[in-house]
């Protein structure tokens, strides 16, 4: 771990409403309204930080965005969706990050010069209100990548009060060789936002993010939508892969605060891993 400034760090995550229709500004600007409530519930309850799930403001449904649609997937059409409307909001959370002091993770589509597909994006706001890096999906699902978002390249890392935390997004959680990385780049806490409907995946998403922590002996936060029928929870997993935090289990909105902890299981886990590595590439 990183020289920290406190050896505690309190966090919340978020379980939000998740709408699909980018080219709904109303329901866009619904989105935001509830994101900046949980922000203010969140610097209620001292978090330094609150983490939000994939699809936040909006996660465009593959129908809604076809030029084909809406009953049969093609290329999406990202003309129809309102960028005014998501700039103007991300903007008005932004600001609200600084007034409150609090550092805010919130997945977006992030547009891109036409006609180049967007790239779906998590940007880590400051508590000055800065938008100061932004991370972009890079294991995109077929669909994903045949129709709707240009893949990112390069992990995404950024520090509060000495704690390093890495940048994960929708079917990144099912590949280890992304943890690997930020393991190796000393990362504390990795923040997962995950959005879908598949129920059978959100088992198996919820069963990765615990190994994925205990085998990197890292934290996990995992953001996914309120949604009652997809049987996963947003939720914190600590290094040693157990569940410390979870959001509310009827799959309702709501928000989740927890101090996070340094730990010597973590610090050993890494050297042992740093040894290794160094031992049989040597």
């Amino acid at each position: 771990m990183p020289e920290n400034t406190q050896t505690t760090l309190r966090i919340a995550v978020a379980q939000s409403t998740v709408r699909e229709d980018p080219t709904d500004a109303d329901g866009l600007r619904a989105s935001a309204a509830e994101v900046r409530r949980f922000m203010k519930d969140a610097a209620a309850a001292g978090a330094r930080l609150i983490h939000f799930t994939e699809g936040a403001i909006c996660f465009p449904s593959k129908y809604v965005m076809s030029e084909l649609g809406p009953d049969e997937v093609g290329p999406s059409d990202w003309t129809k969706a309102e960028w005014a409307v998501l700039q103007e909001e991300l903007d008005r959370i932004a600001v609200l990050s600084g007034e409150l002091g609090i550092w805010t993770v919130i997945p977006s589509v992030h547009q891109l010069p036409a006609p180049t597909r967007p790239h779906n994006s998590m940007y880590v706001v400051s508590d000055q209100g800065k938008i100061v890096s932004r991370y972009d999906e890079r294991m995109l699902s077929t669909t994903k990548v045949t129709w709707m978002y240009t893949s990112g390249e390069g992990p995404g890392t950024f520090e509060v009060d000495g704690w390093r935390f890495g940048l994960a997004l929708g079917l990144d959680v099912l590949f280890p060789e992304v943890f690997a990385e930020y393991d190796r780049l000393d990362v504390d806490v990795v923040l997962v936002s995950y959005a879908t409907t598949g129920v059978p995946r959100n088992k198996q998403v919820g069963v990765q993010a615990r190994g994925t922590a205990a085998n990197n002996t890292c934290w996990v936060s995992l953001a996914a939508p309120a949604n009652p029928g997809a049987g996963l929870y947003s939720g914190v997993i600590d290094p040693r892969g157990d569940w410390v935090l979870e959001g509310p289990a009827d799959g309702t909105p709501g928000v989740a605060v927890i101090e996070l902890q340094t730990d010597d299981v973590t610090q050993f886990g890494r050297d042992f891993r740093r040894r290794t590595r160094a031992r049989i590439n040597a």
